[in-house]
């Protein structure tokens, strides 16, 4: 069978972040004991009124089609708190729903990029990014954020990774997987670049609703940025609903017109009970999300008090989101090989910073997606590899 060139841009150097979660998936299959860190799914259950909105949704029948571009109920929802956010009125018609955030993602870059187009990414960057633009044709171009920096971004970088054929930006604040949150400053001089050049930026703000530090800035919110800022995010982390699949995107009227078309002959909508809990989740739940918010706050606190005296580790505390991005390259290992070891000789599965891209080498990311018991003792389990592996070499 013959298949599309198309296919060998859909993997990407990002794959290497899921060998050591596969691994352990596996043994967890077998029935041995791992600590499974190593992915962004939350073990806290999606909160009561949304489980019950979809129940009822259910019990109504609604699990028909709906509207190609979401549901007029979660559509306004979205857009009533995005006016909040953004600091200017968005329609309704400005939103397109999507069976989560990644599919948004894919649709938005289709609409904007052609084959040849270079998009700035800072890295550490999500696993699939690469593909994601890789499908459309267009190529990633990488800056880096540095950890001397707090993995901060530095927009003189991508000032200097401007060229010819660059046609937008990509951000991805609160960031995944350090936790580093946009600073303002660094909002309005990214955006002063996309003005002057006439870039188009995707602001991918999946983790907004979990910052803890300092403030949010969404880019779309800054002059002359509304029409060229397309806004992607999502219920998975803010509401415990990874399973429920429901994403949305924010962009101009343009745009979400071709998006709309896009989305019609890519998924045809997404279930009608979904959204219906999704309104629920933005109108009815947001004690519970604050909840979210506090607890994973918790849960950073038990890591990076747990390992800050760990020699060889290094840990700060995120300024948002569900990660600890830790520095293990005082061990001498590279964080594919620490991760690799750590499974092995204790169970704990963490994902190589390797995966994220060039400045994310000698680190770890660790998923606070479960309780802060057994936080506390996977951290036991590596300040006892890392302990032993000093041990040894001395």
């Amino acid at each position: 069978m013959r298949f599309s060139s198309r296919i060998q841009r859909l993997e990407g150097e990002g794959a290497e972040a899921w060998i050591v979660h596969e691994r352990a998936v596996e043994r967890q299959r077998r029935g041995e004991d791992i600590c499974l860190l190593s992915i962004g799914d939350p073990d806290f259950e999606t909160p009561a009124p949304i489980r019950q909105a979809a129940v009822h949704a259910l019990a109504a029948g609604r699990t028909h089609y709906s509207p190609s571009g979401g549901e007029p109920a979660l559509r306004a929802a979205i857009a009533e708190g995005a006016s909040h956010t953004i600091g200017s009125p968005v329609a309704p018609g400005q939103v397109i729903i999507y069976p989560g955030a990644q599919a948004a993602l894919f649709a938005v870059a289709q609409c904007l990029f052609d084959p040849g187009d270079e998009v700035i990414v800072p890295e550490p960057t999500y696993v699939t990014y690469e593909a994601m633009l890789g499908a459309a044709g267009a190529t990633m171009r990488t800056v880096p954020l540095r950890p001397e920096r707090g993995f901060h971004l530095d927009p003189e970088d991508i000032a200097r990774a401007i060229g010819p054929r660059t046609r937008g930006v990509m951000l991805n604040f609160p960031h995944n997987p350090t936790g580093a949150v946009l600073t303002r400053e660094e909002a309005e001089a990214t955006a002063e670049l996309c003005r002057r050049h006439d870039l188009a930026l995707i602001s991918d703000e999946v983790y907004s609703a979990l910052t803890f530090t300092g403030e949010f800035v969404s880019p779309a919110s800054l002059p002359g940025m509304a029409d060229r800022t397309a806004v992607v995010s999502s219920l998975s982390k803010s509401h415990a609903m990874t399973g429920w699949r429901c994403g949305w995107s924010i962009s101009s009227p343009a745009l979400a017109s071709h998006l709309e078309k896009l989305v019609r002959c890519m998924h045809f909508g997404v279930a009608q009970f979904v959204q219906d809990a999704g309104v629920a989740a933005l109108l009815e739940a947001e004690r519970e999300a604050a909840g979210l918010r506090t607890a994973y706050l918790g849960r950073a606190r038990v890591v990076v008090d747990r390992l800050k005296d760990l020699s060889g580790v290094a840990c700060r505390l995120p300024e948002a989101g569900m990660y600890v991005f830790a520095d293990v390259r005082g061990t001498g290992l590279s964080g594919k090989r620490f991760a690799s070891e750590l499974l092995d000789a204790t169970g704990v599965a963490v994902t190589p910073g390797e995966g994220f891209g060039p400045s994310g080498a000698g680190h770890v990311r660790i998923t606070l997606g479960t309780s802060e018991e057994r936080l506390g003792e996977a951290c036991d389990r590596i300040a006892g590899f890392v302990e032993s592996m000093v041990a040894r070499a001395s």
